[in-house]
């Protein structure tokens, strides 16, 4: 079983990636062409199935979809950056517990099996305009978390998070990764008043200043700016991806806990689909920053993985259709002339 002992370890793990299978996506492609439709006439449903069949190597299967739901807590509420206590991550993680969230509701019909998994939510990361929000070894621990929390016999994994003050963790991250500071990146999260929203700026802008020797390092900024379910979504993609397993990431928290591995190499993330683009503000901007193209807009702010686990349907479809559809000489279908 693979251990991440030092950042030296998971850096070149981050490194060492396999390119999944091209021949399976070929084969999918070819497929699709002799299907009873005009040609590229189902869109991304179509470029779907191929990505799913590139990772898992085969005509793609859907019978095994989880959905992990990591929880978190954070120091930096003692900034006042969240509209609600911090007692609301234990909440709500009781409540996903007696099935009475949005993802309880979303996971069940999309047929797939909700993990939630609580990171130390009695003891929150360090507030990181103070101080690092982990230490080597609690950062590496919380990796470690995610990256086992991937079945090896899953066929998709959908990623997502709850964790009060953690858009302003994930805000940091991306100002760190991509520059423009806490004006650029921070939204209102829970619903944050004017007040609040420019709490938070001012917040992102004090870590990013403490924490500058850390910027230049992807996976040490992970650590200094983040949070412990950021990083175990962290871990969970690079475990994905090294399993050849197809990821769709929920929303902006999500996104940006997966985004230092694009500085680490640049293609890490080819086994991730965004599900959707969300309202929280900095994610459509970090969306394009990665070259990540969402499924959905509708607007929604959640988190949990509602948006991931709502595009699982979609994939559904297009899998059907690639499937079930007829070819045109099977149908007796005259092809294009």
């Amino acid at each position: 079983m693979i251990a991440f002992k030092s950042l030296t370890d998971l850096r070149s793990a981050c490194l060492d990636l396999p390119a999944g299978d091209a021949a399976a996506a070929a084969a999918v492609a070819a497929r699709e062409a002799e299907l009873t439709k005009p040609p590229r006439s189902l869109g991304r449903l179509e470029d779907a199935v191929a990505w799913l069949a590139h990772w898992q190597g085969r005509t793609p299967r859907l019978d095994r979809v989880e959905v992990l739901v990591f929880a978190g807590n954070h120091g930096v509420t003692a900034q006042g950056v969240s509209a609600y206590p911090r007692a609301v991550t234990a909440q709500m993680v009781a409540n996903f517990a007696a099935g009475g969230a949005a993802i309880n509701q979303l996971a069940r019909i999309a047929g797939a099996a909700l993990h939630v998994i609580p990171l130390s939510l009695d003891q929150p990361t360090a507030d990181i305009t103070q101080t690092a929000a982990m230490d080597e070894a609690g950062f590496l621990a919380a990796v470690m978390a995610g990256y086992q929390a991937v079945s090896p016999q899953s066929h998709l994994v959908c990623l997502g998070e709850m964790g009060i003050g953690n858009t302003t963790a994930a805000a940091a991250i991306a100002a760190g990764l991509f520059g423009g500071g806490g004006v650029r990146w921070a939204g209102r999260g829970t619903g944050v008043d004017d007040a609040g929203l420019s709490r938070k700026q001012v917040a992102i802008d004090r870590a990013l200043a403490r924490h500058q020797n850390a910027l230049g390092d992807p996976l040490q900024l992970a650590a200094a700016l983040g949070g412990r379910e950021l990083a175990a979504i962290l871990g969970a993609v690079l475990a994905a991806r090294r399993q050849n397993i197809p990821v769709l990431l929920d929303g902006f928290v999500a996104t940006a806990a997966a985004a230092p591995l694009v500085r680490l190499r640049a293609d890490a993330l080819a086994h991730v689909w965004a599900a959707h683009v969300s309202a929280e503000a900095g994610h459509a901007m970090l969306l394009a920053e990665l070259g990540l193209v969402p499924m959905l807009d509708l607007n929604m702010r959640l988190g949990e993985a509602s948006g991931a686990a709502l595009a699982v349907l979609i994939l559904r479809a297009a899998l059907a259709c690639h499937t079930g559809m007829a070819t045109f000489a099977s149908a007796g279908v005259s092809g294009k002339s």
